[in-house]
Formats: structure tokens, C-alpha cells, sequence
């Protein structure tokens, strides 16, 4: 629903994901949050139709089609900016939505005044909780997020048994998936949105961080679960999506922990890793 006063922006950055971005769209429309609300789709110059699709099939949403790809922070800096709700709901191409999820989300969110984000549970197709918030990526949080996402992939019961606990309980955590996240439009602004130095990946954590430091919260909440397909980037260019991700690696390093920048620069190198050599 496109409307001239939303008090939502539902924002959906597109890259090739022709399928999941109608599955997407779809899911939305078929049971659209009950507030007044605007969809838009920023996409970066997909070669697979995903814009003419768009405004085949849905007339109120919105296409801010661009002329190269401009990445996962720019795009969505580019929608924040071209829409008008009080509330932003950044979402991936690759998530189903459930009836009544973003209307729980946004109500977990009003709830809490101290806080300017809400993260949902985030379930693959089968219903495979993801563990889709963590600490703040330090050399030691890094390890132990890799170390729980590994071992919940394979299944190990302990750790799956945990994360399914965890996810099950409301609490304020570091960060929340940039895959579904809600944010006020006015702690968004303050902190100039999110940084595009990251071209795909940690940019969510980066911009919980910077709204941490303003002394607001992040809530991560089980109210809301949303269906996060996955992979389809890596799938169709996993070189480059390697890629991106070592690049914004090094860039929250260098942003964040100066110190240990180097370290992780000379171990790219050694394996032959290093963005841009």
C-alpha cells in the first residue's frame, strides 16, 4: 500500500534477486502491515528484470532504480532518504513475511521508548532459528558468533538447543541483522545513516553501534519472526561477495579496532586475501 503520509518505509534493496523479490513483495502484499505504509525497492541495476517485474505486478511500490550497484549501505541510504515514514524497516529481497510480523515488530519497538532499533527472529525455510544478533565484532566476539553460527549449521545439540533458547527471549543485544531491521527515522538521521564505506556486510553492526554510543538501545525480539531465505547473493557471484565481505572487514577494523588492523591486513595477505592486491 502506497499511501501520501506512511508512517512506515519498508525498504528493499535488489540485486539479480528476481524470485526471492517477488516472493518478498508478495508476502507483503498478502497480508500488508495494518499502519499506512510505503514499499519501496532500490535496485542496483539488476540485468535479470527485477525492475520491470516490480512495477508490472505492484503498482504501489515504488522502483529507485540505479545505474550501477551500489551496495548494500548505499542503497538503502538512498531509500531512507527518498522516503518519508517515521519508522524504517530496512528488509532483504531474500525474506518471506508472515501476516501480522512487522505489525508485532513495530509494536515491540513503540514499547520500548529507550530503544531506536528492533531486530526480529530471523528462521530459514524449514523453520531453522539463525542467530541473527550478537556482540559487538572485537577479535574475541568474532570468534565466538563464528564458532555458534558453525556449530548450529551442523547441528551440534548443545549449541542449537542454546540458540533456540536465546532467540525465544525479548533483550537488548549489541546488534541485529541488517537482513529485517526496524529503526526510527530520527535516530537513523542523527548518526548520518548507515556508513558506506561497507559495501556488503557489517554495516548493520556498524550502524547499532553508532546508535549505541548515542545511548540508545537495540532490542532483538522473538514477537516478530520472518523467514530469511539466504545464500542467493554468494550464489550467483561468490568471488565478489567474498570479496565485499573481506573489504568491510578490514574497513570496521581500521574504524573500530585500529590496533588490530594490521594483524588482519597481514593474515589476508598470507592468504592471498587482501582486498585490492
Amino acid at each position: 500500500m502506497s499511501v501520501d503520509r506512511p508512517h512506515l518505509s519498508i525498504i528493499i534493496v535488489s540485486f539479480n534477486t528476481r524470485p526471492e523479490l517477488e516472493g518478498c513483495l508478495g508476502s507483503i502484499a498478502g497480508a500488508p502491515p495494518a499502519m499506512p505504509h510505503e514499499i519501496v525497492v532500490v535496485d542496483n541495476a539488476s540485468g535479470d528484470g527485477s525492475p520491470e517485474t516490480v512495477r508490472a505486478q505492484w503498482r504501489d511500490v515504488r522502483v529507485l532504480a540505479q545505474p550501477g550497484n551500489l551496495g548494500f549501505a548505499r542503497a538503502n541510504n538512498v531509500g531512507m532518504r527518498q522516503t518519508s515514514g517515521g519508522l524504517i524497516l530496512l528488509l532483504n529481497s531474500d525474506t518471506l513475511v508472515p501476516p501480522g510480523a512487522i505489525d508485532a515488530l513495530v509494536a515491540r519497538l513503540r514499547a520500548r521508548p529507550s530503544a531506536a532499533v528492533a531486530g526480529p527472529r530471523l528462521a530459514d525455510a524449514a523453520g531453522r532459528v539463525e542467530l541473527s544478533f550478537g556482540p559487538m565484532i572485537s577479535p574475541l566476539g568474532e570468534l565466538r558468533q563464528k564458532c555458534l553460527t558453525g556449530l548450529h549449521a551442523r547441528g551440534f545439540p548443545p549449541v542449537s538447543r542454546w540458540v533456540e533458547r536465546t532467540t525465544s527471549v525479548e533483550h537488548t543485544v549489541d546488534w541485529v541483522s541488517g537482513a529485517a531491521l526496524l529503526v526510527h527515522r530520527g535516530d537513523a538521521e542523527a548518526v548520518g545513516l548507515l556508513d558506506e564505506r561497507y559495501f556488503m556486510y557489517t554495516e548493520d553492526v556498524d550502524f547499532c553501534a553508532a546508535i549505541r554510543a548515542r545511548g540508545r538501545e537495540v532490542l532483538f525480539t522473538p514477537a516478530a519472526t520472518i523467514t530469511h531465505l539466504r545464500g542467493r547473493s554468494r550464489a550467483t557471484a561468490p568471488a565478489a561477495v567474498d570479496a565485499a565481505y573481506r573489504h568491510s572487514h578490514v574497513a570496521f577494523y581500521e574504524k573500530h579496532h585500529p590496533s588490530w588492523a594490521p594483524i588482519l591486513r597481514t593474515y589476508l595477505r598470507l592468504k592471498g586475501q587482501l582486498p585490492g592486491g
